[in-house]
């Protein structure tokens, strides 16, 4: 009877593959055995101190109940603009080219639901981050993937892309630094998507929430655009402050597009928690020190993790960003899922296969760095063990 009801809008779209594994590992765990999980990229580090007692001071102002504003309170925006003012060398119109969201992955299915109708396509990084695939079937287009391999530091081949029909393409995602892969973005690759995006008048987003994490130096799609161009990029507080409880995101760029987006978002929600606004405030003006502290901690993890890579016969590069590993499996296994399932039984840690990611990452598994030090550690002594 369900089944009849459900909206042709969820056709092809399943249940997220962490979802369905998860409850894997719960029964496992269950029944006594104690499941490592390297999947899930949800930062278990704690936010800035600031951050938690601005949330508590933030009680005690007035109007903290009520509805806020679709925009997000007004200091809320000048602190995203001054944000992007000190890291990424990028002048923002606070009124009308920085726009708030309850995370990032809200900002994906609004922009989709915006500018998105039925028979356009929209362009998908492969191997990429699911969403962009779901929230563009869930708005009636069609997700047209484009590859992205080692050999081009899984950047886009632009050849690839000018010899494909773009007549019904309105939208293009990236996502610099690239995640699974830990690609960063170059000056060089935004200056082509920005001549690609004018060229064919396809609106570009940069996927953005990685931005601090292992990288020598912060980018932005925006940085290089005019005002004019179709060119929007996505941020968050999830990954760079820890808060991806918090559900904090910003949408930032050509000023025409945002008040598109906003006409959905109005229709959606009403407004965040005026005292997490207040508290990503207090997030957004943290230091530099609060960077190098998070990003000594992920050079202490990424180095055990590469350890694990190593033991368990898998390979990577040296050049990654971001939080997560990306190896290739041993060329004894078919697929990343049947070595995943391998992991899983012998060692009872939980590495995901690439292909959740697309097509591209079959040979491939993501790991991590969400882990602590001793996780990664237990991971480490449990596989020696079992190899001994």
């Amino acid at each position: 009877m369900v089944d009849t009801l459900k909206s042709k809008r969820l056709s092809g779209i399943g249940e997220y593959y962490f979802s369905r594994k998860l409850r894997d590992i719960e029964v496992l765990n269950s029944q006594g055995e104690n499941v490592l999980n390297l999947g899930i990229g949800s930062p278990d580090l704690p936010p800035p101190h600031t951050v938690r007692e601005t949330l508590v001071k933030g009680f005690d102002e007035s109007n903290y109940h009520q509805y806020q504003s679709y925009k997000g309170i007004p200091d809320l925006r000048s602190a995203f603009a001054k944000w992007y003012s000190s890291y990424f060398d990028v002048s923002l119109d606070p009124d009308h080219e920085v726009l708030p969201l309850i995370g990032s992955k809200e900002g994906i299915i609004h922009i989709s639901m915006s500018l998105l109708d039925e028979g356009d396509q929209a362009l998908i990084p492969n191997p990429g981050y699911p969403a962009y695939s779901s929230a563009t079937t869930l708005a009636g287009g069609e997700a047209i993937h484009y590859s992205l391999n080692e050999a081009n530091n899984y950047h886009p081949d632009f050849k690839e892309l000018e010899a494909m029909d773009l007549s019904k393409v309105k939208l293009m995602w990236v996502n610099y630094p690239h995640m699974p892969t830990g690609s960063d973005g170059t000056d060089e690759l935004f200056e082509r998507l920005i001549a690609f995006s004018r060229k064919h008048q396809i609106v570009v987003i940069n996927d953005n929430p990685y931005g601090f994490i292992l990288t020598e130096k912060q980018r932005s799609l925006l940085q290089q655009r005019d005002n004019n161009d179709l060119i929007l990029e996505l941020n968050s507080l999830s990954k760079s402050h820890n808060m991806a409880g918090w559900r904090v995101g910003v949408l930032a760029g050509n000023a025409d597009l945002i008040q598109v987006v906003l006409s959905f978002k109005s229709n959606v929600d009403s407004g965040q928690f005026k005292p997490v606004m207040r508290s990503a405030i207090a997030a957004l003006e943290v230091g530099n020190e609060w960077y190098g502290e998070l990003n000594d901690e992920y050079r202490i993890r990424k180095k055990l993790a590469k350890e694990v890579v190593d033991l368990i016969g898998c390979s990577s590069r040296s050049e990654e960003v971001g939080m997560f590993i990306w190896a290739k499996i041993p060329e004894t296994f078919s697929d990343g899922e049947t070595y995943a399932d391998y992991l899983l039984e012998k060692y009872r840690i939980f590495i995901p296969p690439g292909s959740v990611f697309g097509s591209e990452g079959k040979s491939f598994v993501r790991l991590s760095l969400c882990s602590s030090q001793e996780m990664w550690q237990e991971v480490i002594k449990r596989i020696k063990k079992k190899q001994a």
